[in-house]
């Protein structure tokens, strides 16, 4: 008797992140894995990039018949065609009707939300489904609770994220950072729902080198309203995103506060912005390179005194750390390794054990400090 070769379907898998989504699973499984784009054009090279168990097929999401029937052939389905701020949960949905295991790559949490309204279905129907896979969300929330775990009782999250010009990421990457400038969000502070602007409250963060002290922002994340209710004894969550050079940050900081309301909202100004912003990327990526550092620090309570206790994880390209966050999580799934029925965020679904083994297993070193 053999064993049967697992099927792993990619919905979006041309794209920088559903590509290194792709690379990891391939190179750390057996599957076999079908990534998915809506031209022909965009399958040329699959088989020559992952090898042969990687395939093509051409897949409109509109098309729910040919949609059901490729979740239908498949173990694990992975959704990251986005940008997610406008996604519904189809994909999801039909995973849950079907039976099949599901991740994802959201990174918004209008998405979220929505996601999470199906939980009871997924566990009814015996579906573990993680959504908010990746490098930031997604290796950041295992982060926060690897750190968490370290307190008697953890009070304040604040989670920091740094990207190298573009990290590597393609043009969604960067409609997202822009459709992220164009309205106020609530984060938790103090135990209180407060409005928060994007790009606001600079802060200078000291990371690891070869990056050094850096400035951040608020950026609206999904891990601003999963963490409270994943920790309820956390009263704040403050998550803030940083470029460098940090000349980006204050282009990206004129775009919020400078430039009118009614135009950023518009679809032709998101797509002019991510395009000049991609060109000026590739270019300073020569003297920046694309990596990021992703750094969670917790204050709360240890043996009776309030302490403070950080995590920082590093990674020479941002794209390819996001593909080793969704596919460390996909090799788990398809090994039995994580089975939790549901729709969890990542930190609700991976425990700590599993986290710093797939990390040592890719090389990935996590520094930490208390202090």
């Amino acid at each position: 008797m053999t064993d049967q070769v697992l099927q792993v379907l990619i919905i979006g898998g041309k794209g920088r992140i559903g590509s290194s989504v792709a690379q990891d699973i391939a190179t750390h499984t057996q599957a076999e894995i079908t990534v998915t784009g809506r031209s022909p054009e965009m399958g040329r090279g699959v088989s020559f990039d992952l090898g042969k168990k990687c395939h093509f097929l051409e897949l409109d999401l509109a098309n729910t018949d040919k949609l059901r029937n490729a979740i239908a052939q498949s173990d694990l389905v992975i959704h990251c065609a986005g940008p997610f701020h406008h996604r519904d949960t189809q994909v999801l949905e039909i995973c849950i009707e079907q039976g099949v295991n599901y991740l994802d790559v959201s990174d918004h949490r209008s998405y979220t939300n929505k996601a999470l309204i199906l939980y009871k279905k997924a566990v009814d129907a015996g579906v573990t489904a993680i959504i908010n896979t990746g490098i930031f969300p997604g290796i950041s929330n295992s982060l926060v609770r690897q750190v968490i775990e370290q307190f008697d009782q953890p009070e304040k999250i604040h989670l920091s994220y740094l990207v190298s010009g573009s990290g590597g990421a393609g043009i969604t990457v960067m409609r997202t950072t822009f459709l992220g400038l164009q309205h106020p969000f609530t984060a938790w502070i103090n135990g209180n729902w407060e409005e928060i602007k994007p790009y606001t409250d600079r802060e200078n963060i000291n990371f690891p080198q070869p990056y050094g002290v850096s400035g951040v922002y608020w950026f609206d994340m999904p891990e601003t309203i999963t963490l409270p209710d994943s920790f309820p004894t956390v009263k704040t969550v403050i998550t803030k995103f940083g470029s460098i050079p940090d000349f980006y940050n204050h282009l990206t900081w004129i775009t919020a506060h400078i430039f009118p309301k009614w135009l950023m909202q518009r679809h032709y100004m998101i797509e002019f912005l991510s395009h000049v912003s991609h060109n000026m990327t590739s270019f300073t990526n020569m003297f920046t390179g694309i990596g990021v550092a992703v750094r969670a620090e917790v204050t709360g309570k240890k043996d009776g005194k309030t302490v403070v206790y950080s995590a920082t994880l590093l990674h020479e390209n941002t794209a390819v750390a996001a593909g080793i966050g969704t596919g460390s999580i996909a090799k788990l799934l398809l090994e039995g390794k994580l089975k939790h029925p549901g729709v969890l965020p990542v930190e609700a679904a991976l425990p700590t054990n599993l986290f710093t083994q797939i990390m040592a297993e890719r090389k990935i070193q996590i520094h930490s400090d208390w202090g």
